[in-house]
């Protein structure tokens, strides 16, 4: 009896991790092409899947990530994304890559996503790379990455790019999400709709309310 009730905890045990490491359900089938038809398709996992016989090798195919993104804005970056969005054949298989553009001193702002851990290569330029670990310690781990390096963020911490050369940029990151989603913190706290309380900001960032207004303008 004893070595049946060691064995049943074993089993809820590994259970209990398979649920936890799971951020994208694995797959039931080779694949679930998503389609934006309800009539004729499937729901699984965010997304209706069409018909596996009426797959095409182009639900797996995207072209163009040789292109460099627009840069022309205030951040001085760009990124390109390429998951469930723009690859259907990506549904249930929880991987997405994106390509990053740089301009010069070019910046992506500390974010997280949501639902996926990221593994940067450079492939041109420098970037000062970082994110910061939660609320127990809010540690900062940094590099400076040259062309070939690699790094990793986890899952749901803030990290930020910088472009710290006076020249162009570019890396390459895979996600462990079919749609890792993006939080871009200044974004979110200063630009939400409705705009949060002023009266919240203030105290939380311990500033005048003139200073929180400022800030709601710029987003």
């Amino acid at each position: 009896m004893k070595a049946v009730q060691i064995l049943l905890a074993v089993v809820l045990l590994a259970l209990a991790s398979s649920l936890a490491s799971a951020y994208d359900p694995s797959p039931l089938q080779d694949f679930c092409v998503a389609i934006n038809d309800t009539k004729n398709g499937v729901f699984v996992n965010g997304n209706f899947c069409k018909d596996p016989k009426l797959a095409n090798a182009n639900d797996f195919f995207f072209k163009g990530l040789n292109k460099p993104g627009n840069t022309s804005n205030p951040l001085g970056s760009e990124v390109t994304p390429v998951n469930v969005q723009q690859i259907p054949g990506l549904n249930t298989l929880g991987i997405s890559l994106v390509r990053i553009d740089f301009a010069p001193k070019g910046l992506i702002p500390p974010h997280i996503h949501p639902r996926a851990s990221e593994i940067l290569v450079v492939e041109e330029g420098t970037l000062y790379v970082g994110f910061v670990t939660s609320n127990t310690e809010n540690r900062l781990f940094t590099k400076v990455l040259k062309k070939g390096d690699v790094f990793v963020f986890p899952i749901g911490l803030i990290h930020f790019l910088l472009n710290v050369d006076d020249g162009n940029a570019v890396a390459f990151a895979g996600l462990s999400s079919q749609n890792p989603g993006v939080i871009t913190i200044a974004n979110a706290v200063f630009g939400s709709n409705p705009s949060i309380s002023p009266d919240v900001l203030t105290k939380a960032f311990q500033v005048d309310k003139n200073v929180v207004n400022y800030l709601q303008k710029q987003f």
